[in-house]
């Protein structure tokens, strides 16, 4: 079964307003809407090495989107937290300001998945329409509908 991003997201840990307009402190902002999510066995771990990861390479994919990610002992499932900035991120030098923050938690022990949700997100935000519908979706339960309708463009309806 191929891995799908919108099986992660929920409602409750998507914000489309957010408030930190500063590279550190909008991570912090989103990764905190996992901090009581049931597979984080360790928030703390877990935002360590999601801060850990961010400082050794970017995480900035480009189009205004970044991806603060690591794969940790500290979350025992798949887990995702999204951000939607409209005053944008101050995040990369030279580069535009990010409008999306993806932070995303996976498993150490489960390399495979890791490499196919990036690469999913990835595939999900190429197109220039993608990240429109993205970044004007209304509430947090469109955010969702509408990554399942690009997702169903690209992978097929889900079984």
């Amino acid at each position: 079964m191929a891995v799908r991003l919108s099986q992660l997201l929920d409602p409750s840990r998507i914000t489309l307003a957010l408030q930190s307009t500063g590279h550190s402190a909008a991570i912090d902002e989103v990764a905190q809407l996992l901090r009581m999510h049931p597979a984080v066995v360790n928030f703390d771990g877990f935002y360590q090495t999601l801060l850990a990861r961010d400082r050794l390479d970017t995480t900035y994919l480009g189009h205004g989107i970044a991806l603060p990610h690591a794969r940790t002992a500290h979350v025992k499932a798949n887990v995702a937290a999204v951000g939607r900035s409209a005053r944008g991120i101050s995040y990369e030098d030279n580069q535009p300001p990010v409008r999306l923050l993806f932070v995303l938690g996976t498993p150490r022990d489960q390399p495979d998945e890791y490499l196919k949700l990036i690469s999913l997100l990835c595939r999900l935000i190429k197109e220039e329409a993608n990240r429109t519908a993205l970044l004007n979706a209304p509430t947090p339960a469109a955010f969702i509908a509408t990554v399942v309708e690009l997702e169903n463009k690209i992978l097929g309806p889900a079984k």
